[in-house]
């Protein structure tokens, strides 16, 4: 197509093509799982054919996340920042300093791996006119969960899941574009749930926020995680 737009939105407006795409991913002490986060993530920008960069913001760790970072990844150490939200804001920043103004921004954790299609998967629906996607996440390993625990989270999901879309949020498989995301003011400085907190300023903005169930990534089904209210104290909690 020619000239600056790659698609229609739904109501007929031109939608302005994506051009770059910055990943963050926040790491604390995750120098046992961050490789095989970041490797996948290359083969997920490799394979979306754009310009892409990676931003792995260091949360005061003390083993070696910054060096499994280093190959794949511009490392930002964390200094200030006090909360989840902050510190993906922080490596947000970091990377679009330097891209381009249409850049899709991707958010996940370091104990998660995405497919090889998860840049392409969230860029396909940013052609339908989407500026923001929240993505479906799985659990890498659902077998280290006490079977009653799995049941009900199970139900949890299911419970907010139909047959192409869901009303779940993850900061493990989130993208907005980042015209958006700045002009909203980044992830609210909370200490969890920062995603809802993203979407929420997005869909008060009267941004077009999309669900779908194909967009998915996997993640650690751990029960002692980094963020305070996290999935990984979800999990917990439900064995309590």
């Amino acid at each position: 197509m020619n000239g600056p737009y790659a698609a229609f939105a739904p109501g007929g407006g031109p939608v302005e093509a994506v051009e770059a795409v910055a990943v963050v991913v926040p790491a604390r002490d995750e120098a046992e799982r961050l490789g095989s986060c970041l490797r996948s993530v290359r083969v997920a920008l490799a394979g979306a054919g754009l310009p892409g960069a990676i931003c792995v913001v260091a949360d005061r760790c003390t083993d070696g996340t910054e060096m499994v970072a280093a190959p794949h990844a511009e490392v930002v150490r964390n200094t200030a920042a006090r909360t989840i939200g902050e510190l993906r804001t922080l490596g947000a920043r970091r990377l679009l300093a330097r891209l381009p103004a249409r850049t899709w921004l991707l958010s996940t954790d370091a104990d998660t791996v995405v497919p090889p299609s998860w840049v392409a998967d969230h860029l396909r629906h940013t052609r339908r006119g989407a500026d923001a996607v929240a993505g479906v996440v799985d659990l890498d390993d659902p077998e280290v969960l006490p079977a009653d625990v799995l049941c009900r989270y199970t139900d949890l999901v299911r419970a907010g899941t139909g047959t192409d879309r869901h009303t779940h949020a993850y900061a493990a498989n989130l993208g907005v574009r980042a015209e958006a995301f700045v002009r909203v003011g980044g992830f609210p400085a909370v200490p969890s749930g920062e995603e809802h907190a993203l979407l929420a300023r997005l869909r008060a903005a009267g941004y077009r926020v999309v669900s779908p169930t194909d967009v998915r990534a996997r993640t650690s089904a751990r029960t002692e995680g980094r963020a305070v209210g996290g999935l990984a104290d979800l999990l917990r909690g439900l064995g309590a």
